[in-house]
């Protein structure tokens, strides 16, 4: 299977919008969302490889619920933003955090080729009514590493899709991964990277599951 989405107009990622994630990165939820961009040059399907270069020593995952905009969007109040929602998919935000946390921000470190797996498919809104409360888990070698759900998000679908429309125009399939839950391996003690060999597991309620296997360059 191919990535339901190989090149969107945009790639937006939010930082820090799940509290248990802020807490266990010791900062504190912000106020507005917090945002990255990513190339679509990262973006790969299920059960393709996640290429680790080997100048990359920090290699980390993030399993996060995704937006797939469906209709342009521009200023539009929280309460029109379903409108603009075609579905949902998972979206893997890989970063390297030896490049992530050298920068002053993000892009480098999450920027690398195929460092957004996505996938499987697109569950469309009208499969999916209420994002709310839905659960999300990452394995990583059949290790559940984050166990969460969508309702410890700082700010909900509706309110992403606001807050971005106010700063950009949102085009149809234009991606928005919306944050990770806790448990990235980054936060543990002591750290616990992805290396060769690693295969990556993430199961959001009502989409399915997206799997990816690291390799090393």
């Amino acid at each position: 299977m191919l990535a339901p989405l190989s090149h969107p107009p945009k790639i937006i990622c939010l930082g820090l919008n799940y509290i248990d994630h802020a807490a266990e990165a010791n900062t504190k939820v912000p106020n507005e969302p917090v945002i990255f961009m990513k190339p679509h040059t990262t973006i790969i399907g299920p059960n393709q490889n996640i290429i680790k270069p080997n100048y990359v020593h920090e290699l980390d995952y993030e399993g996060e619920l995704a937006i797939i905009i469906g209709k342009t969007a521009k200023n539009i109040t929280t309460s029109e933003a379903a409108n603009h929602i075609f579905g949902y998919t998972i979206l893997n935000d890989i970063s390297a955090r030896d490049y992530q946390f050298k920068d002053g921000q993000w892009t480098r470190g999450k920027s690398f080729d195929t460092f957004a797996p996505t996938g499987p498919t697109v569950t469309t809104a009208n499969q999916l009514t209420d994002t709310s409360n839905l659960a999300i888990r990452t394995w990583v070698n059949n290790e559940l590493r984050q166990n969460s759900t969508t309702h410890n998000m700082a700010f909900n679908v509706n309110q992403i899709v606001h807050h971005l429309s106010r700063i950009m125009t949102l085009e149809p399939c234009d991606i928005i991964a919306t944050g990770t839950p806790a448990g990235v391996g980054f936060a543990m003690k002591p750290p616990r990277y992805l290396k060769d060999g690693d295969t990556i597991r993430i199961e959001i309620q009502g989409i399915g599951t997206l799997t990816n296997t690291v390799k090393q360059q």
